[in-house]
């Protein structure tokens, strides 16, 4: 236990360091990293800089963001040429069905969702299926660096109202009720594009003449 402690001190200490050198690119540097490379502990990142500098706030949330929305290109390029060989040999049949699914009924979602949730959320295998599943890559993007976004803010909101002691609750609030979580942001994210959906068709619809059929606009 005093090995795993003086290991975990170290790395502490090493990363503190490198936020020092890394200055204000720390943020988007260890975002990047962590989607491009393995795991990085992004959330204390942003976390520690907002509560050191919290009129940066924005700025901190967005470099992270853009950050993981880069950094996980290299892992998209992979997905795309490996294909469905590259997702299938990390997840079950079953999993694999499912992440197939909700791409299919909407890409967007399906990858902005899990971008949303903090570990133990396995992102990268949802943004393997983005690539697999040919995600257009200006919305694999714009998905990611949206749920990112959402992510990073409401942690830095946490972290300048409870503290930084709030940042270890924040992943263990989701390890214990990620069921709950998941469903709760699953249907804020159903609202939303419904009533997006709703909007667009009204603004599409066609108007109606006084005995109800549709109006015909002359033919110059």
């Amino acid at each position: 236990m005093k090995r795993i402690g003086h290991i975990l001190a170290r790395y502490t200490a090493w990363i503190l360091g490198l936020m020092k050198v890394l200055g204000i690119w720390g943020p988007f540097v260890i975002a990047f990293a962590d989607s491009a490379l393995l795991g990085m502990p992004v959330d204390f990142i942003v976390a520690s800089y907002v509560y050191q500098d919290r009129k940066r706030m924005l700025l901190y949330v967005v470099m992270a963001s853009l950050g993981s929305a880069l950094g996980s290109v290299p892992l998209y390029v992979i997905g795309y040429l490996g294909g469905e060989k590259v997702l299938r040999k990390r997840i079950s049949e079953e999993r694999f069905l499912k992440i197939h699914q909700s791409f299919e009924r909407n890409e967007f979602w399906a990858l902005m969702l899990p971008g949303m949730l903090p570990p133990p959320m396995p992102f990268k295998v949802f943004v393997l299926g983005a690539a697999v599943f040919e995600m257009r890559f200006r919305d694999f993007l714009i998905a990611i660096f949206a749920g990112r976004f959402v992510r990073f803010f409401v942690l830095s909101i946490l972290v300048l109202w409870f503290g930084p002691q709030v940042i270890g609750h924040f992943g263990g609030i989701f390890k214990h009720h990620w069921m709950l979580l998941s469903g709760a942001i699953l249907e804020v994210g159903l609202i939303l594009w419904l009533l997006a959906r709703t909007r667009r068709l009204k603004k599409n619809a066609v108007p109606l003449s006084e005995n109800g059929a549709k109006t015909q606009h002359p033919v110059n």
